[in-house]
């Protein structure tokens, strides 16, 4: 009897068991299998689902780039150029409607980290290096590029070499002589990696990041200086199921190392130097305005045959900031403040070129001008460093404006003993409160200078054996 209850009881368990699982499984829409396809289609622990305001969001700041690409293009258009046939450059990176799925090409790029460039349809204008729109009013062309799909697919010696945020860059040979770099979309990279946890398509995921290659391109190919990168050509393929995969090929440098810089000569230290003030110059001046460099460090700089060159201008930008006051005009550093002027028009005065200025500045010159320089050259280049930074007044004083600091030899205001100039700029930019510091002719038993620290240069009086240090804008 005991064991007839067990027994009804283990099927009753059962048939709850089954009846729950078959309903589960009968559930309109339910389907494991298919989820785990997707999941792996994907490339993520969860497939996504869109909804309307998270795909607006990422359609808008595909159109963003879009249109970031165009102002540039469309400053280049020659007139003459409106109506010739061409791949357009909307219709290859802004065809939402188009179905295409990189995740065998995502696949391989974890499990080899290096590009197929072998054995892929190449899409490019037959017979003509040719990237063109079909707006009158962004025309734009590569007419004198010479490096193509044909010229990658027979690339040898190909090597990754790294990768940023968005783009990978690999070395490769072309036509067996050529040396090059090779850059393409990074699917392990930050953005692709955050943009597909967000939106959950890998699709559109690679168009926005196709957009930092194009600009790019296009500002490779307009800003030609001795000091930029050289663009050689691009390639569109059609690689593992992927429609127009974006690679582009340029001029190949060496990676800028500034420990191994510091033990070059002062001489070459100074070529780099003057190399960068090129620059500078003409991205000043350039055909398209004043470009400001927003990612300026020296891992966006390689060295070709000794000489400094730029090579990544996808965080370049030709706009000013707009301002109706000075204080909109606010440059933060982390050593510095800076206010400009807030120009008629409504723009902060040079504001991109001021970022230039003193990103290399503070990223460059200071490190590679005066370390072990030429002794009959010091004092010019002492000049030329603080100049960047600050006014000097010979003879001259600041009387008040005191602030309080620690450790100070005066309980009523910041007096801190230096080695150098140097040294006390160093200070002076650390504090918040400091805009200017006065040089004493005292020194310490140890034989360092001591150096008033200073709120305010609005009251500068007279005062032999004294040098007072301003500083140029806050």
């Amino acid at each position: 009897m005991k064991r007839r209850k067990i027994a009804i009881a283990a099927g009753l368990c059962f048939s709850f068991f089954l009846g729950t699982l078959l309903n589960l499984l009968l559930i309109p829409g339910f389907d494991h299998h298919h989820q785990q396809t997707a999941q792996d289609h994907l490339g993520i622990e969860q497939p996504v689902l869109l909804n309307r305001v998270t795909d607006q969001d990422l359609l808008k700041q595909i159109k963003e780039r879009d249109e970031e690409v165009i102002r540039y293009r469309r400053q280049l258009a020659p007139a003459a150029a409106a109506g010739r046939l061409a791949r357009p450059l909307e219709r290859r990176l802004m065809d939402l409607a188009q179905n295409s799925s990189p995740d065998q090409f995502q696949s391989q790029h974890q499990q080899q980290r290096s590009p197929d460039f072998h054995g892929s349809k190449p899409s490019t204008v037959q017979g003509e290096n040719t990237f063109v729109s079909n707006s009158p009013e962004t025309d734009f062309q590569f007419r004198s590029l010479s490096l193509s799909c044909p010229d990658i697919n027979n690339a040898t010696s190909v090597h990754y070499l790294g990768s940023g945020y968005t783009k990978a860059v690999y070395k490769a040979v072309l036509n067996e002589t050529l040396a090059v770099a090779l850059k393409s979309v990074d699917f392990e990279g930050h953005d692709m990696e955050n943009c597909v946890k967000q939106f959950g398509t890998l699709k559109d995921c690679y168009r926005l990041a196709s957009f930092k290659l194009v600009k790019e391109m296009t500002l490779l190919q307009r800003l030609q200086h001795s000091n930029i990168l050289k663009l050689y050509g691009f390639c569109y393929q059609d690689s593992n199921h992927i429609p127009d995969t974006l690679t582009t090929i340029t001029e190949l440098g060496s990676p800028l190392e500034m420990i191994q810089l510091l033990q070059t000569s002062w001489e070459e230290r100074f070529r780099i130097c003057l190399s960068l003030i090129r620059l500078l110059h003409y991205l000043a001046h350039s055909p398209l305005g004043s470009v400001t460099l927003l990612d300026f460090r020296p891992r966006q700089f390689v060295v070709v045959d000794g000489e400094l060159k730029v090579t990544d201008l996808d965080d370049a930008s030709i706009n000013e900031t707009p301002c109706s006051s000075n204080s909109d005009c606010f440059m933060e550093f982390p050593a510095r403040n800076f206010t400009l002027t807030c120009s008629l028009e409504g723009l902060c005065l040079k504001m991109n070129e001021k970022r230039n200025l003193y990103n290399a500045y503070r990223f460059f010159f200071t490190y590679l001008l005066p370390h072990s320089a030429p002794s009959s050259l010091r004092s010019l280049l002492d000049n030329v460093v603080n100049a960047t930074g600050y006014k000097q007044l010979t003879d001259a004083a600041i009387p008040e404006e005191n602030y309080r600091c620690w450790p100070s030899y005066h309980h009523e205001g910041c007096l801190l003993s230096v080695y150098d100039i140097n040294e006390a700029m160093e200070i002076c930019d650390n504090h918040s409160q400091c805009h200017a510091f006065v040089l004493t002719n005292q020194t310490t038993w140890t034989g360092r200078h001591l150096v008033f620290f200073k709120a305010s240069s609005s009251r500068i009086v007279p005062d032999m054996e004294k040098v007072t240090f301003v500083k140029v804008a806050d």
